[in-house]
């Protein structure tokens, strides 16, 4: 297995640095490597995440903060893909979806 990122899912985990970073670079870089050691447990357990109603799509919260991963595992190509990765604080526009 190995992850994959959509560029929604970049952009997102960028926003979160970009956000924490101009308060404290130091807590920022905490956060962001807690997060990424929660994504590569997703290479040992890619089905640890709890499965959502919609589709295959799982949601796993990370390590230490409370950041929400979406994701799914896609078996024939090996990969987990994250989809998104928000703070669950972060409003969403009407009609959006959490994964989105």
């Amino acid at each position: 297995m190995r992850l994959r990122f959509t560029p929604r899912a970049i952009e997102n985990l960028n926003e979160v640095a970009e956000h924490i970073e101009s308060r404290s670079p130091i807590a920022a870089e905490r956060v962001i490597s807690a997060i990424h050691a929660s994504l590569q447990n997703l290479l040992i357990f890619p089905y640890s995440g709890r499965l959502l109603r919609v589709s295959e799509i799982r949601r796993l919260v990370t390590a230490r903060y409370p950041y929400l991963v979406y994701y799914y595992v896609d078996e024939f190509a090996g990969e987990v893909v994250i989809l998104n990765v928000k703070h669950p604080a972060r409003e969403r526009d009407e009609g959006e979806a959490d994964w989105t």
